[in-house]
């Protein structure tokens, strides 16, 4: 905590929409932003947390904070899973090659990913982190997230 946060440079899909882009850290610059890694789209827990961020993503509003979702599946695969929920409210990344994953320090054994939250503060400083240990079978809640953003 207290370093800047790594930048980012992915494909991914607009989770409301589905529309494909290119999504850049620099396009979040001058507000809070959540990174919330995950291991893999249509796994029980990770489809937990996602259904439970776009419920309570009105908690971002207060700190005008952005939320996104970044795993090494391909948009595809992210197209594919957020149509089967209804969509999501914020934006799934694609980290194929985990790039992304290791520049923030979330990958464990055998390079596999690590269900992880980054809380980075409008300047762009890790202002808080939660790396699960093991399988990583659950996750914080977005409320938790927020209550670290200074202010």
């Amino acid at each position: 905590m207290g370093d800047r946060a790594p930048v980012f440079d992915l494909d991914g899909i607009d989770g409301a929409t589905g529309e494909r882009r290119r999504f850049r850290s620099a396009d979040f610059a001058g507000a809070p932003l959540i990174v919330a890694f995950y291991p893999a789209d249509n796994t029980p827990v990770c489809t937990d947390q996602l259904v439970s961020y776009t419920a309570n993503i009105g908690i971002l509003d207060r700190d005008g904070a952005q939320l996104v979702a970044i795993s090494p599946q391909d948009t595809d695969s992210h197209a594919a899973f957020a149509a089967a929920h209804g969509g999501f409210a914020f934006p799934l990344l694609s980290d194929i090659d985990k790039s992304v994953g290791a520049a923030f320090g979330i990958l464990g054994l055998l390079d596999l990913y690590r269900r992880s939250t980054f809380v980075i503060d409008a300047d762009g400083v890790v202002v808080g982190t939660h790396r699960a240990i093991g399988p990583g079978m659950s996750f914080r809640p977005l409320d938790d997230l927020v209550a670290e953003l200074p202010g």
